[in-house]
């Protein structure tokens, strides 16, 4: 039986947790990565070296890795101390050198995917650096994915430069040839429209026949998502993409434990509404349910839930 072929959009924590869960199916997985960081040491390494930022990468590919632990744990090691090297993942440097030596980024992730057994593909929206600006709604323009939540504005539109960006072929093939395409979780703003927006890729999703899935965010974020309901962050993608970009969306309707919240507000974080009436006038199909669970009190999406409500759509 032919594997069904599941394309996964995003970049952050959230689809690092959603892919550990996904891979423990018997599915072919394509995930497209962001490449608009610019803080802390892929920040660094990108100014310095003139690469890609490797962190949401290196990120993806741990999640997705079939090796020993202690590898695992060697790949996502932060250095405290040194000159020069205080702050750096060995992941990252690893990703460096491997993209000097090959003088290409995504050349590189094959390569450190061979070594770190990775179950799938892990590719670049871009096979170059791109920056991400924000427009606010008062008209100031913020440039720097790391800068644009701590502004305190309410966020109009994000764009990119420079004008000319190229999508990485393999990524606009996976696209085609999806059986099911899955955006997010993760930031609306930071994490995902810096994919959608890289020149091809949303239109490839928006021609795509597969079965398209956008997974809502369970908590606002601060700066970014501000009082955001389920449908605002549907309303932003249509916004920036326009519309056919998702079919299905997989919204968490479980109830969160008053001092989990309590948690969440110190940091301007409250629960996303889901408002389902308005969802199913944006012609989605919604699946909600109980998609959570909880980590040293933080709040995940259960991978495996996630995961088997992808397949059911897949």
């Amino acid at each position: 039986m032919n594997r069904k072929k599941i394309v996964v959009i995003g970049g952050g924590t959230g689809l690092s947790v959603l892919l550990r869960g996904l891979k423990t199916f018997p599915v072919d997985i394509t995930a497209i990565v962001t490449v608009a960081d610019d803080g802390g040491s892929s920040g660094r390494l990108r100014n310095e070296l003139d690469i890609p930022p490797p962190g949401d990468v290196r990120n993806v590919l741990t999640a997705l890795s079939e090796v020993e632990p202690l590898l695992e744990e060697l790949f996502q090691h932060r250095f405290e101390n040194g000159n020069g090297l205080s702050g750096h993942t060995l992941g990252n440097l690893l990703l460096a050198g491997i993209t000097s030596i090959t003088g290409d980024f995504a050349k590189g992730i094959s390569e450190i995917s061979r070594v770190l057994n990775v179950r799938g593909k892990v590719l670049p929206a871009a096979n170059h650096s791109i920056v991400l600006h924000a427009e606010m709604c008062d008209g100031t323009v913020v440039t720097g994915e790391s800068k644009i939540p701590t502004i305190g504005k309410k966020i109009k539109r994000v764009f990119l430069s420079p004008q000319i960006i190229t999508p990485l072929e393999e990524s606009i093939e996976a696209i085609r040839e999806a059986d099911c395409i899955v955006i997010g979780p993760g930031s609306l703003y930071t994490s995902i429209l810096p994919n959608l927006l890289v020149p091809g890729i949303a239109d490839e999703v928006k021609k795509s026949k597969a079965n398209k899935v956008y997974i809502c965010n369970v908590m606002t974020q601060q700066g970014e998502t501000d009082h955001y309901h389920a449908s605002d962050h549907v309303q932003a993608l249509i916004s920036h993409c326009g519309k056919g970009l998702v079919n299905h969306i997989i919204v968490n309707h479980q109830e969160i434990p008053q001092h989990i919240i309590y948690k969440y507000a110190e940091e301007g974080a409250v629960p996303v509404q889901f408002d389902k009436e308005r969802l199913e006038k944006m012609d989605l199909s919604v699946i909600n349910g109980s998609f959570i669970h909880y980590r040293e009190q933080l709040i995940r999406h259960d991978a495996r839930k996630v995961s088997e409500a992808i397949l059911t759509l897949a």
